[in-house]
C-alpha cells in the first residue's frame, strides 16, 4: 500500500502551481474591473497637513497639486445636514465639547486656528477657513473628481443622504464607499449597490487569508479598492489607540504580510486599485511605489505632487539613456 504522501505530494504540488500560475495571470478565470478613475495621488482629509482638514480650502489646494481623489469624511447634524468632519464629536478639531449630531449646522463651531497633524506628529496645520463644510458644496465644486466618503457613524439617515447627494449629483462611478465597520457597509451597497467600495478591516484580513492559501486566484471579491495603512509607519508617525497594535513583534509581522509586491499586482491585474495611508515622507512614498501600490493617501498634496513628478522625470530621462544606447548600438551594427 503506497503512502499518503505518495499522492499528497503531487497533488499540493500541482495545486501550488497552478495558483502561483493564475496568480500571474488572473485574467484567466477573474474578469477585470472596470473603475472610471485611476487613483496615484491621494489627499487625506483633502490635505490635512497644508490646511485645515476637511475644509473648501484644503480640497482647493488639493486639487491645485493635481490629486487624483478627495478622501473626506461624514457626519449627519441634528437638522439632517450631512457635514464633511473627521470626528463626530469636536473637541479636538474645534476646542468645544460638542457632538454633530446633536447641534444644527447653523451652530456648528469653527475650526480651531492651527491642528496638529494626526499621522505626522509635532506638524501642525493652518489656513484661513475654518468652517464644517456641506458634503453637498464639495460635490458642486468638484463635479468630476473621484471622492472617497467615509461613513463614520452607524447611521441610517447619513447613510441614505450621502447616496440621494451621489446620485443628484451623477457621480456613482466616482464615489467610493469607505467605512471601517462591515455592519455600516451592508447597508452602504444596499443603499446604493452601483457604487464602488473598499475592503473593510475584516474583509482584509480575508483577502490576506486567501492569498496565503493559494485560493486568491479562485476567489471572486466584490470590493474594487483595498485601503490600508503601511505598518512600518506604526510607532513612528502613525500610533494606534490599542497597545496590542503597537507591539514590536506585531508590526514587524503585519509589514511582511502585507507588504508583498506579488499580491499587489495581482489586485491591479484584477483592476483592484491599492491605496496606503497615510504616508508624509519621501521615503515612504519611495518604499509603497516600489511595492507596486496604486496610490498614495497623503497629509502633503504639494510634497506628493512634486515627489511623483520627479519620478516621472527620472523615468523619462532612463528611457531616454536605454533608446540612446538601442541607437548607438544599431548605429555601430550598421558600421560593421
Amino acid at each position: 500500500m503506497m503512502p499518503p504522501l505518495y499522492y499528497l505530494v503531487p497533488v499540493l504540488g500541482g495545486y501550488a502551481a497552478t495558483s502561483y500560475y493564475l496568480l500571474k495571470n488572473p485574467h484567466i478565470l477573474q474578469k477585470r474591473k472596470r473603475l472610471a478613475f485611476h487613483c496615484r495621488h491621494i489627499s487625506h482629509r483633502g490635505g490635512a497637513g497644508e490646511r485645515i482638514e476637511n475644509t473648501m480650502e484644503a480640497f482647493d489646494n488639493a486639487v491645485t497639486h493635481h490629486t487624483d481623489l478627495l478622501e473626506l469624511d461624514c457626519h449627519i447634524t441634528k437638522d439632517g445636514q450631512v457635514v464633511v468632519s473627521h470626528d463626530g464629536n469636536l473637541l479636538r478639531q474645534t476646542g468645544h465639547d460638542v457632538n454633530i449630531r446633536d447641534v444644527t449646522y447653523e451652530d456648528l463651531p469653527q475650526y480651531k486656528q492651527s491642528l496638529e497633524v494626526t499621522f505626522f506628529p509635532g506638524h501642525v496645520s493652518t489656513g484661513t477657513d475654518h468652517r464644517i463644510p456641506l458634503l453637498e458644496e464639495v460635490f458642486k465644486k468638484y463635479p468630476d473628481k473621484p471622492i472617497n466618503v467615509e461613513i463614520k457613524e452607524d447611521n441610517d439617515e447619513l447613510i441614505k443622504k450621502v447616496s440621494e447627494l451621489v446620485k443628484r449629483y451623477q457621480r456613482t462611478e466616482r464615489t467610493i464607499w469607505a467605512t471601517t465597520s462591515d455592519k455600516v457597509m451592508k447597508k452602504c451597497r444596499k443603499e446604493n449597490p452601483q457604487m464602488p467600495f473598499m475592503f473593510t478591516p475584516r474583509r482584509g484580513a480575508i483577502l490576506l487569508l486567501l492569498y496565503y492559501t493559494g485560493l486568491l486566484p479562485f476567489v471572486d471579491v466584490p470590493e474594487s479598492v483595498v485601503e490600508t495603512y503601511m505598518p512600518s509607519l506604526i510607532n513612528r508617525t502613525y500610533f494606534p489607540g490599542h497597545s496590542l497594535m503597537r507591539n514590536r513583534f506585531l508590526v514587524y509581522l503585519q509589514d511582511k504580510l502585507i507588504m508583498r509586491k506579488t499580491l499587489f499586482q495581482h489586485l491591479q491585474a484584477r483592476g483592484i486599485q491599492v491605496y496606503l495611508w497615510v504616508l508624509n515622507q519621501d521615503s515612504d512614498f519611495c518604499r509603497a511605489l516600489n511595492c507596486g501600490v496604486t496610490g498614495i493617501m497623503t497629509d502633503y498634496p504639494s510634497k506628493l505632487h512634486t515627489y511623483l513628478q520627479e519620478c516621472e522625470g527620472e523615468q523619462r530621462v532612463r528611457g531616454q539613456e536605454v533608446q540612446g544606447t538601442s541607437s548607438g548600438d544599431d548605429q555601430q551594427r550598421t558600421h560593421m
